[in-house]
């Protein structure tokens, strides 16, 4: 029988490797991005057209849904259409992030505050709020999977980005706490800390610390090198698969060993 997820911030990076692997297994995927930018985020975000490649790629194992993690409203209506469309759900992933950034702490304008936290913590809550029930609905015995993307920047102080090191440290225990209300529902919770990972992200990282060119994160892992958005979502693919059973509340860095220093 096909497995069924919901995996948000999906158009590109992580989250469109992440549908690409689910597909590869046999998954069906209801793929949702915003698709619009946001005026406290200083680059583009996703668009419409991403999205759609996203799913001619993928052909009928992909649906495309166009809504906004911060509204509980379209997160309940993304896990409506996977059920509709493909089936009861078996799993859903938190991929939806953003990025802003540039001076200390107490500079971070209020504006930027409330985006990464709307986006990147209120945006896993709404997903988990949404797809929990479905999880749990499910007969015994269970297998539901909840999976959330934080960051190396939710294990770490980093300069110049505490709206968003704050922010990750969040999903951290969100995860954490979710993993816990869980217990005894064989559904599992999980958060996945990717490094310096080559998206879009990353290029508007390079751009507040000033560098030409993402190659120069090289340094921060103890790979030296930049991972390949695949390697974080072939992870994420199988935290939502079978063989992950034994794995919940878990934060599993995909850094190259970023977070070993």
């Amino acid at each position: 029988m096909t497995k069924v997820a919901v995996v948000t911030g999906a158009a590109r990076g992580v989250g469109a490797a992440i549908v690409g692997h689910l597909v590869a297994d046999g998954w069906s995927v209801v793929a949702v991005d915003a698709c619009r930018d946001d005026p406290a985020i200083p680059y583009p975000l996703a668009s419409p057209e991403d999205l759609g490649a996203l799913a001619d790629r993928h052909g009928p194992s992909v649906a495309p849904f166009v809504g906004d993690v911060r509204s509980g409203a379209d997160m309940a209506t993304a896990v409506e259409l996977a059920q509709e469309r493909f089936g009861p759900l078996d799993a859903a992933v938190a991929a939806a992030g953003v990025l802003a950034g540039g001076g200390p702490v107490w500079e971070t304008d209020e504006a930027v505050w409330r985006t990464l936290f709307d986006v990147n913590v209120v945006g896993v809550l709404r997903l988990a709020a949404a797809a929990i029930p479905a999880l749990v609905a499910r007969p015994v015995p269970r297998q539901g999977r909840f999976v959330a993307l934080s960051s190396a920047a939710g294990l770490l102080g980093l300069r110049r980005l505490g709206a968003y090191v704050a922010s990750k440290h969040a999903v951290i225990g969100l995860v954490r706490a979710l993993a816990a209300d869980l217990a005894g529902t064989g559904v599992t919770a999980n958060a996945l800390c990717p490094g310096s990972t080559r998206t879009t992200i990353l290029e508007a990282s390079a751009r507040i610390y000033g560098l030409s060119s993402v190659e120069e994160f090289d340094g921060q892992a103890l790979l030296e090198r930049l991972l390949e958005p695949e390697e974080p979502a072939a992870l994420a693919a199988w935290l939502c698969g079978v063989a992950s059973s034994g794995i919940t509340g878990a934060v599993l860095p995909v850094d190259g060993g970023m977070t070993t220093f």
